[in-house]
């Protein structure tokens, strides 16, 4: 009777919340200015007043800080109802983000309800739960999901050379182009050790804390979906940090799934390389400007195609209606990724480049898909 009833499946206790009462934390002087804080439109309302130890939705209680941004805080949580940790990300206030707000969560209900067979299901980050939480200052949107480690930028930070070691970013790159692929076809130290905080005006900043470095590395994974959109549409809209615009964004032409694999080829370049492929600098404005941006990209990949040009609304702007660049500034020396490539040599560097230029084309028809860069010779060479 008694190794009947050991066998029987008895449901889990739910774990008991904690309690956070060591007193032992260092304080911030409030004059100064950390995390959130430093960015240049700061507005404390904006954000909810999380403080550790207390628990959201009747499930996650919040057990330290692991990053933040300009529109969201993201925190490490015990599911108490699940006993495990989860991440929690909490938005700005829902009047401060518009329609971003809906972005994020619409595009993982489109993952959660798309196929689950896809290889690259499991290299998109999965989105646990979500819910809303009102704060002093409004309703605040939260997105639960598994927790990471490290960015792949951190990561790099990390390596003295400043850039990945080829085996490390081909494992990385199979699992991006896995995921892009999905995406397009499928669409206990707080207790020991408090944070430091600083508290201002009623609420508390924590510092951000780093989990420990992990036994095993585990896969890489593509997550961040806030600025994402459907590709099934026509979209004309900027999108994309300034050195990683596409072609087509920068001229205002129409842009879909493509514009990822653009993106995706300088962000390859900055980690391997450990320099931008592109940097838009202009010397009159000395800042980011187009025009100089357009003018980097001609000197590595020679003159546009015309019906990439007669596609942009903003063509006119650089280009003259014969094609030619508007000597508005100087293009500079014809370049090429044999010249600027210096870390491999050999019948590694040319496949490496050949991956390179098989996403760096000027017409988006002319990139490779996400699935056949998967598939990459360069890639497959270190499996």
């Amino acid at each position: 009777m008694a190794s009947f009833l050991r066998k029987i499946p008895w449901p889990s206790r739910a774990w008991k919340p904690l309690t956070f009462s060591n007193p032992n934390f260092q304080r911030v002087p409030v004059e100064q200015r950390i995390e959130e804080e430093l960015f240049p439109n700061y507005v404390a309302s904006r954000y909810y007043p999380v403080r550790i130890g207390e628990v959201l939705w009747g499930r996650y209680q919040v057990v330290g800080k692991l990053g933040f941004g300009a529109s969201s805080t993201v925190w490490l949580a015990r599911d108490l109802n699940g006993r495990l940790h989860v991440a929690l990300k909490l938005f700005i206030n829902s009047q401060s983000m518009g329609q971003q707000l809906d972005n994020e969560l619409e595009m993982y209900n489109r993952i959660s309800a798309s196929s689950t067979k896809h290889p690259g299901r499991s290299a998109v980050r999965e989105l646990l739960d979500s819910f809303d939480v009102t704060g002093p200052d409004g309703s605040h949107r939260c997105l639960v999901h598994p927790p990471l480690w490290e960015s792949i930028w951190t990561f790099l930070n990390r390596n003295p050379v400043g850039r990945l070691p080829p085996v490390v970013l081909a494992v990385t790159l199979r699992r991006l182009f896995l995921a892009l692929d999905y995406l397009h076809t499928e669409c206990k130290e707080e207790l020991s050790d408090p944070t430091p905080r600083k508290e201002v005006d009623g609420r508390t900043i924590y510092i951000s804390r780093e989990l420990r470095k992990p036994k095993d590395y585990g896969a890489p994974v593509l997550c961040d979906f806030g600025s994402a959109v459907p590709g099934d549409v026509e979209h004309r809209e900027d999108i994309q940090p300034d050195i990683y615009r596409a072609p087509e964004v920068i001229l205002q032409a129409p842009w879909s799934y493509k514009v990822d694999i653009w993106n995706a080829g300088c962000m390859i370049w900055d980690i391997f390389e450990g320099r931008h492929m592109f940097t838009g600098h202009d010397p009159e404005f000395q800042k980011y400007r187009s025009r100089a941006h357009l003018a980097e990209i001609i000197a590595l990949l020679g003159q546009p195609p015309s019906e990439v040009l007669q596609a942009g609304k903003a063509s006119h702007k650089f280009f003259t209606d014969t094609g030619d660049f508007r000597n508005e500034i100087d293009i500079p020396e014809r370049t090429s990724l044999a010249q600027q490539e210096i870390s491999l040599e050999g019948e590694r560097k040319e496949m490496f480049l050949a991956m390179m230029n098989r996403m760096l084309q000027w017409d988006p028809a002319q990139r490779s898909s996400a699935k056949e860069l998967a598939e990459d010779p360069w890639i497959m060479a270190y499996m």
